[in-house]
């Protein structure tokens, strides 16, 4: 069987799609835990949200190596990113430019990643953390750039000390990871830059 009919189709219309979709990714990291549609009207491989699925197929390409968890990139979702993009998929996390973990695995954390340099704060992984739903979880206070007074959020389904980890990112400013929760079709955007708290 011919390997374009065992994998899904990406974009129907990539500039338009492409274009919608980065603009989403774009307000969800210049307005921190503002909900975002991505939809790009993909079906996406197994393993992955459509949101995760369409923020890769926009940032992503031969240039930007992705990390996935094995049993990702070894699946469909890997064969799919490999197709559609041209993504080399590394197996050191601190490798990568685009990054998919599974919010209640307890490994990666989030400091396997990398950070960046003093030198190119920029070139940090950004990780797209998959939860069970972005609202009705533990809630969270951002605070930062982007953020008018605080904004508060409640990703569902992330492992203990998951809120720690964020804190110890933030601090790491202006190095550190930008993080995008996804979940189906949306996603919540947290860069390095905002600051959180687990409200009380």
């Amino acid at each position: 069987m011919p390997t374009e009919t065992m994998i899904a189709p990406g974009f129907s219309d990539p500039v338009f799609q492409s274009q919608a979709a980065f603009r989403a990714l774009l307000t969800a990291l210049s307005e921190p835990g503002t909900l975002q549609q991505v939809a790009g009207e993909i079906a996406p491989p197994e393993g992955l949200a459509t949101a995760t699925a369409t923020a890769l197929l926009t940032l992503a390409d031969y240039e930007t190596p992705v990390w996935l968890p094995e049993g990702l990139r070894n699946g469909p979702a890997g064969a799919w990113l490999r197709f559609h993009c041209a993504a080399a998929l590394v197996n050191d996390p601190t490798e990568a430019a685009f990054a998919v973990i599974d919010g209640a695995a307890d490994e990666p954390r989030l400091s396997a990643f990398n950070l960046g340099t003093d030198q190119f704060p920029d070139r940090s992984t950004t990780v797209i953390v998959q939860v069970a739903a972005l609202e009705g979880g533990s809630v969270f206070t951002l605070s930062g750039p982007g953020i008018p007074g605080t904004r508060n959020i409640a990703p569902q389904g992330l492992r203990p000390g998951f809120t720690d980890e964020l804190r110890e990112n933030g601090a790491l400013y202006p190095l550190g990871v930008d993080v995008l929760f996804a979940h189906g079709e949306s996603l919540i955007g947290l860069p390095r830059s905002t600051q959180i708290e687990e409200a009380r």
